[in-house]
């Protein structure tokens, strides 16, 4: 049976045994996080949070969720090259045990990636901190085996410097959020193109073989295919499936050749002056940034630059002065505060929707 460039529908645990040994390039799983809810979550207004309460999150015991993690990840491991790598989602609730089970498999840890969500829902109740990260485990089939690192194409991702593994990634939302018939969310947590993208980018190479045994909306096999990869994705929910089969027939390949890799290495994404983001807008002057560490506060001025203490100044060069360094990058250190939702957010997010939407990128 040819797997490549389908959506399978059905359970991951039935169809990961039918896939040849060694033949998939790299895999992203984002498994359910059985995250045990045990009453509905409330806002002060009142309003029911749309939190995880899908069947497939439940499990019985953490025992039964450990041996569910332990057969699909066996199946991941067997159908991995020697030269693959893989990436495996989650939260506090389950990303402890998934990378235990992971570590007893023979599995070789690379990196915990943080995935820090800079619009991700407050605790509205203020019992907890604010759950605004998710982690990912990159891992290799084994200590002996081999991996794939597009180093120098992450760095387009940090400004021209090493990759770290912290990431700045919003949730997925908007236009990209697919919706049911009601106008509802389809699925509770479709993760980010961005996200995906990056991941593909960061250890893949045309023409490699892509499996997402979770696969939901089809998040993955969309990326996949823009990237001019090949895909397998395994989801047991037919709407899912449904979803993302439709998805997949709107998603064109990126115009490219073989080099598709290199070009995204070699290509960095247009400077944004931050002066832009005021004259489009985004920001008005009068309003006040906030820097993250020591923290201090500025003004913007009609120019674009900050007024702090009565001294002028840009988002770089203040940042040079609090961090007390020869360089600053000041769009990952000053932040905004959100019209709406009254919470900070890293200007550096504004300046990726300046360029989707005034760009076209």
């Amino acid at each position: 049976m040819d797997f490549i460039n389908t959506i399978q529908h059905g359970d991951a645990l039935d169809i990961l045994p039918q896939i040849p040994d060694a033949s998939v390039d790299i895999i992203f799983a984002d498994p359910p996080y059985y995250l045990q809810l045990q009453k509905p979550l409330w806002r002060p207004d009142q309003s029911q949070v749309d939190a995880v309460t899908d069947d497939w999150d439940k499990f019985q015991s953490y025992d039964d969720y450990d041996e569910f993690t332990r057969k699909w990840l066996t199946q991941a491991q067997r159908v991995m090259k020697d030269r693959s790598s893989i990436w495996v989602s989650g939260t506090y609730h389950n990303i402890f045990r998934v990378g235990a089970i992971m570590q007893d498999l023979g599995f070789w840890m690379l990196n915990t990636i943080s995935w820090f969500k800079p619009n991700a829902t407050p605790n509205f109740n203020g019992t907890r901190l604010k759950n605004d990260v998710e982690f990912i485990i990159w891992a290799k089939k084994s200590a002996e085996s081999n991996y794939n690192i597009n180093y120098h194409l992450l760095k387009r991702f940090n400004d021209g410097k090493q990759l770290g593994s912290v990431w700045h990634i919003t949730t997925c939302k908007g236009a990209e959020r697919l919706v049911d018939e009601n106008g509802e969310k389809l699925h509770s947590t479709q993760k980010p193109v961005d996200l995906l993208r990056r991941i593909l980018l960061a250890s893949g190479n045309p023409e490699e073989v892509v499996l997402d045994p979770f696969s939901g909306t089809g998040t993955t096999a969309a990326v996949a295919k823009e990237l001019h990869m090949r895909y397998i994705g395994i989801e047991q929910d037919e709407r899912y499936v449904r979803a993302s089969r439709k998805r997949l027939l709107e998603v064109d390949p990126m115009p490219t050749d073989d080099s598709l890799f290199l070009q995204f290495a070699k290509r960095k994404p247009p400077r944004v002056a931050f002066k832009k983001l005021v004259t489009a807008g985004y920001l008005q002057a009068g309003d006040v940034l906030y820097f993250d560490e020591p923290e201090h506060s500025a003004t913007i001025q009609p120019n674009g630059k900050l007024r702090m203490n009565g001294s002028v100044g840009t988002i770089h060069s203040f940042g040079r002065t609090l961090k007390d360094t020869q360089s600053c990058n000041g769009w990952k250190h000053w932040f905004y505060e959100d019209a709406q939702s009254g919470e900070r957010q890293l200007i550096d997010v504004l300046r990726q929707q300046y360029r989707r939407e005034e760009l076209g990128l």
